[in-house]
């Protein structure tokens, strides 16, 4: 293996002179406590210029990506005692003391009020493994493929291609900014050195840090910084692939709200089984896209198979906007309110111009979070059951929900888009459109949905450009509660672990949820239009019924 990562060495550096072998023991160790006084520029200012590397710091770099990538191979396949499971949220965590005792930290010490979070997750996923290499080592393909996690993301500088295989070799410098959808749990920056390699009949693809590479690094670089983290992948058959996925961070964690401290802390939030979940359903989805074969359908108008992808392509386009509103990006800017109904929400106007897909005007957008004593199955079946939606539902109150369409996105209860048609009886004999479009896997789960025009959706149903529907996504994001599973996670060899070789994946799941619930409305078609009091009343009137609905309706007010 050290001569096969070694051949990318010699020809990285090909023309740079020789220097000590042992430049990572001289990276300069970062600190809070020097950056107090000058906080610097932020992340994406630092990834808007290519990082113009010294020939000695090229040297740092090759030895830096490949001390990474061993220790990925050894950590991905280890057992117990170095990883250990958690038997509550069924999640590998990696023990602390086992790691420190066994491995160099090769970022150097942990930076002062830093969170380190380790967790291992693997699985099988429908792509063969190649196509899953191009797609992280292409940004753009990686950012749409996890777009539900991802806000923003760019390639800072390429420095390095496989001699044969492009992507044999291939080392990046990418930027991106990592979201939860929910506004009470800050986004994550991350500026890393990516690096992928064939090794026998695996590929790797290994993320590290690169703020140690100079001295006095700025603040920003410090408050989300990568360990060897990535995954390992191995083609199987059927075109399936085998994936252990690593995540190995140290996070300031500040500003997360405190219902969600002990989820982000854990290491659930951000962690690997939340990007293999991720993974496994978009894989799904692109496969439903792709097949050839027909797929049953509620509605003979639905029999074509390019009206199935207008309408899948269109609820996945919805979900990206609920997300990518609800969550905590730098470029919204939450304000946080007190309601009548809720502890607290938050607000956000937006101004929507020339936006493809979104109608024109003043848009106000909601949201609130809070802890439900139900699991986080039986909340995501009640939200999406479209016989309960009068349960909760105010605009489809006292009136008759009928699923009109219905496509299958997996074979998971749930993972679905729905065409949902409602028949008031306050409105006479007139009926609304209502899109819908279901996910869920072990670490979140989502039911987002938007009124729609009933001839732009008779327009998509016939394959029509789904992209000229306009719509307001609404909905619901639930994680699971990680105080209500394990108060201990620190200690892993309490009695809520067992080692890995003794059981498999069959653990309880969570009795309690964290649901994230947002709504918008447009507030007028002016754009010179003000927020006023009336508007903000009107939304957090509909945000505190829901709830008290919600919990009504789940016997648990």
């Amino acid at each position: 293996m050290d001569a096969e990562l070694n051949l990318l060495g010699s020809q990285f550096v090909q023309t740079v002179p020789v220097v000590p072998s042992n430049t990572l023991n001289g990276l300069i160790q970062p600190s809070f406590s020097s950056n107090n006084s000058r906080p610097g520029p932020s992340v994406a200012e630092i990834a808007a210029h290519p990082l113009c590397l010294t020939d000695s710091e090229k040297l740092m770099v090759v030895e830096l990506a490949v001390a990474a990538m061993e220790e990925l191979a050894q950590i991905a396949q280890a057992v117990e005692p170095l990883w250990m499971l958690d038997l509550n949220s069924n999640i590998e965590i990696l023990d602390k003391q086992e790691y420190q005792r066994q491995f160099k930290n090769i970022i150097g010490p942990t930076v002062n009020g830093a969170t380190v979070e380790a967790t291992r997750e693997t699985d099988m996923v429908m792509m063969d493994a190649h196509s899953l290499i191009e797609t992280f080592m292409d940004v753009d393909l990686w950012a749409q493929m996890f777009s539900l996690i991802i806000s923003r993301a760019q390639r800072v500088e390429t420095l390095a291609t496989g001699s044969v295989d492009p992507l044999d070799g291939a080392m990046q410098v990418v930027y991106a900014e990592l979201q939860l959808p929910t506004p009470f749990i800050p986004t994550r920056e991350v500026y890393f050195l990516r690096y992928s390699k064939r090794l026998e009949h695996q590929w790797l693809v290994v993320d590290i840090c690169v703020d140690s590479l100079r001295a006095n690094p700025p603040l920003s670089l410090l408050k989300c910084r990568k360990r060897p983290s990535g995954c390992v992948l191995e083609q199987t058959a059927n075109g399936y692939s085998k994936i252990t996925w690593v995540e190995h961070v140290e996070v300031d964690n500040i500003g997360v709200h405190p219902i969600y401290h002990s989820l982000v802390n854990s290491g659930m939030g951000f962690g690997a089984q939340l990007w293999v979940g991720t993974l496994q359903r978009q894989c799904k989805l692109i496969a439903n896209l792709l097949a050839k074969r027909n797929f049953s359908s509620k509605d003979t108008v639905l029999s074509n198979k390019e009206g199935r992808a207008s309408m899948l392509k269109l609820a996945e386009r919805m979900s990206n906007n609920f997300c990518a509103g609800v969550s905590a990006a730098t470029k919204h800017s939450w304000i946080t309110l007190s309601g009548s109904g809720t502890d607290e929400f938050k607000v956000v106007i937006r101004e929507s111009i020339d936006d493809p897909g979104r109608p024109p005007g003043v848009v106000l957008s909601a949201a609130t979070s809070l802890r439900l004593p139900v699991s986080p199955e039986r909340l995501f079946h009640f939200l999406c059951d479209h016989n309960c939606r009068t349960e909760w539902d105010i605009l489809s109150n006292m009136g008759m929900v009928e699923e009109t369409v219905h496509v299958s996105k997996g074979d998971s209860f749930g993972n679905s888009v729905s065409l949902l048609k409602v028949n008031s009886p306050s409105s006479g004999s007139s009926s609304s459109l209502i899109l819908q479009d279901c996910s869920s896997d072990k670490s979140c789960s989502l039911v987002v949905y938007a009124l729609v025009d009933v001839d732009a959706m008779k327009a998509v149903l016939n394959g029509g450009d789904p992209d000229a529907v306009t719509l307001l996504p609404s909905g619901f994001a639930i994680l699971p509660d990680r105080h209500a599973l394990s108060p201990c996670i620190n200690h892993v060899r309490n009695s809520g672990y067992r080692k890995l070789s003794s059981m498999g994946h069959n653990s309880e799941n969570s009795h309690a949820s964290l649901l994230t619930m947002a709504f918008q409305i447009l507030v007028d078609h002016e754009l010179s239009a003000k927020l006023s009091l009336e508007s903000v009343a009107t939304i957090n009137n509909l945000i505190s019924s829901t709830v008290t609905r919600i919990k009504r309706a789940l016997l648990c007010e």
